[in-house]
């Protein structure tokens, strides 16, 4: 992006009334530029631009251009924060919330969380359902956690979807109920949570909340197993291995199985059953294990 560079060159040696904008700063950023960004960023940081001042907390957070300093990124996300920027009050919250500023501070990380969460920033909200839901050692309240997810899930957010079909599923401060928590599972699968791709697949294969189909239950299940889910390895590992849902293959159920138990999930009875495969069929399975690589979640919200 040469010409972005002698554009924001020629803007720095004209007239104040050409002064550089935040979108070339952005643009510089983006085309990792980061000097060039953040001589920008400065000077309409001091103009009292926040998204300005959001980009030289990342500056400094990740110390591009600049060497990595957390206290100084904080100082730029709270004056962000300040002005209402939603994306640095949550930036904010998750830096005390984590203790990279020092000792966690969950007091104060959940004061900007809740700015930002008020703010309609989407994963806020999620995170504000964690915190209803016990996290950081506080007491659980239920139906403060689904309010959270249920916003977040509203606003198309894939985790707060995952999260608000658990509620219904178990049944924490909301009735159970298994359509429901099909309906939340369904959406944020089909944005690529895995999690969530496999237990609206172990529902549907069941035919809890939905219609009972094996093979496209099963199909489900491979979709979080290829994206390196061991509980669903396991899940496919046996679905092969039995002929449910999918053809039976016992040499494509000890690879899953195999990578399952890599994962933590081992299984004894599967392990008993595919030690009667040939040497070849172990061999066979084995290669496929070590060729596998597990697909990369995308989540949207």
């Amino acid at each position: 992006m040469k010409h972005v560079a002698a554009l924001i060159a020629f803007l720095a040696a004209a007239a104040p009334a050409l002064a550089a904008s935040f979108e070339e700063a952005a643009a510089l950023y983006e085309d990792k530029d980061y000097k060039s960004a953040r001589q920008i960023a400065e000077a309409l940081a001091q103009r009292g631009d926040a998204r300005a001042m959001a980009m030289l907390g990342a500056v400094y957070q990740g110390g591009r251009g600049v060497p990595a300093d957390l206290n100084k990124a904080a100082e730029w996300y709270r004056k962000a924060a300040e002005k209402g920027h939603t994306a640095s009050q949550f930036t904010l919250a998750s830096m005390y919330l984590g203790g990279s500023l020092g000792a966690a501070d969950p007091e104060e990380g959940e004061i900007w969380l809740r700015k930002a969460a008020d703010g309609g920033h989407a994963e806020a909200q999620v995170t504000m359902g964690l915190l209803a839901s016990g996290a950081y050692g506080k007491a659980p309240e239920w139906q403060s956690a689904l309010a959270w997810f249920r916003k977040a899930a509203e606003r198309g957010n894939a985790e707060g979807q995952y999260n608000l079909g658990l509620l219904y599923l178990d049944g924490r401060g909301v009735e159970k109920n298994r359509i429901a928590a099909a309906k939340w599972f369904v959406k944020a699968a089909s944005q690529g949570h895995t999690d969530a791709a496999l237990d609206y697949g172990v529902l549907v294969f069941r035919g809890e909340g939905v219609e009972k189909d094996e093979k496209i239950g099963a199909q489900w299940m491979l979709v979080a197993a290829r994206r390196g889910n061991p509980v669903a390895q396991n899940r496919v590992a046996r679905l092969y291995a039995f002929g449910r849902g999918v053809a039976a293959d016992p040499v494509e159920a000890l690879k899953w199985n195999l990578l399952a138990a890599k994962g933590g999930r081992p299984d004894a009875e599967l392990d008993t059953l595919l030690a009667k495969l040939t040497a070849g069929q172990k061999a066979e399975a084995e290669a496929r294990a070590a060729a596998f690589k597990p697909k990369p979640e995308k989540t949207g919200g």
